[in-house]
């Protein structure tokens, strides 16, 4: 049990980040049970990030502080989750279901995909810098950066997996016990709370909000989520939380 333990520990920060994990051999089950750490993960993430836009403040203007914290966390993360954000925006501008999975196995962005992209770092990089004058915004982030890593949990918990065959998403939809998801999700809610009280249920109404969207849509066009729906979810939902982390700060 304790070596399952680690292994799952090393499988949820081996598949959100780019974090060495050692010498370890992980595998989809691994990841599957892991899949309960995933917010943990992300309050990591988001700890690097607010204390780097809340750090630098003083020194470079709020603006910069707050681009050089996104670098940081396209960085730890290996910018996968804003590549799942492209990848889905191309394929959702297709006419057919058939379409738009063929699109988004191709690596090159297309229009869509680099208007997203654009939208979301905008947003991302403005929210944090006002985030980043409140005292408690290294806690603020830390939340947000939690409840991002649920909405994976979440929409792999409601909807059936849309490509046939493999894909990365099957982890979550197919593989990972749907407690484990649950025990994920509670965690995320956990940890926000925790880190800001009462307003810690906005920054989860932000995030529940860019889930419930982007669900809908891939239910709508896609019948179902694929691994890069997964990832875009996460990505919308921390900047939505980050977002409405800002509304409760006013």
């Amino acid at each position: 049990m304790p070596a399952r333990s680690l292994r799952a520990v090393a499988a949820a920060i081996a598949f959100l980040t780019r974090i060495p994990v050692g010498r370890l051999v992980l595998d989809a089950d691994d990841v599957a049970r892991g899949a309960a750490l995933f917010p943990l993960v992300g309050a990591g993430i988001g700890a690097a990030v607010g204390a780097t836009a809340a750090g630098l403040d003083a020194e470079l203007t709020v603006l910069l502080a707050a681009a050089a914290a996104v670098t940081l966390e396209a960085l730890l993360t290996g910018a996968i989750h804003l590549d799942a954000l492209a990848d889905t925006a191309d394929g959702l501008g297709a006419g057919t279901k058939e379409r738009a999975l063929e699109i988004m196995r191709d690596p090159a962005v297309g229009s869509f995909g680099a208007t997203a992209l654009a939208l979301d770092l905008l947003v991302k990089v403005a929210a944090l810098a006002a985030v980043a004058a409140d005292s408690r915004a290294i806690l603020a982030v830390v939340a947000a950066f939690a409840l991002g890593r649920a909405a994976p949990l979440t929409l792999a918990l409601a909807l059936p997996y849309a490509r046939p065959g493999s894909g990365s998403g099957l982890v979550l939809t197919e593989r990972a016990a749907r407690a484990s998801l649950v025990v994920g999700i509670a965690l995320a809610l956990g940890i926000s709370v925790v880190a800001l009280g009462l307003r810690g249920l906005a920054l989860a109404a932000g995030a529940g909000l860019a889930c419930l969207v982007v669900g809908f849509v891939a239910r709508r066009r896609l019948g179902g989520v694929t691994g890069d729906v997964l990832g875009a979810s996460t990505e919308l939902a921390t900047t939505a939380a980050l977002v409405a982390a800002v509304v409760v700060q006013a």
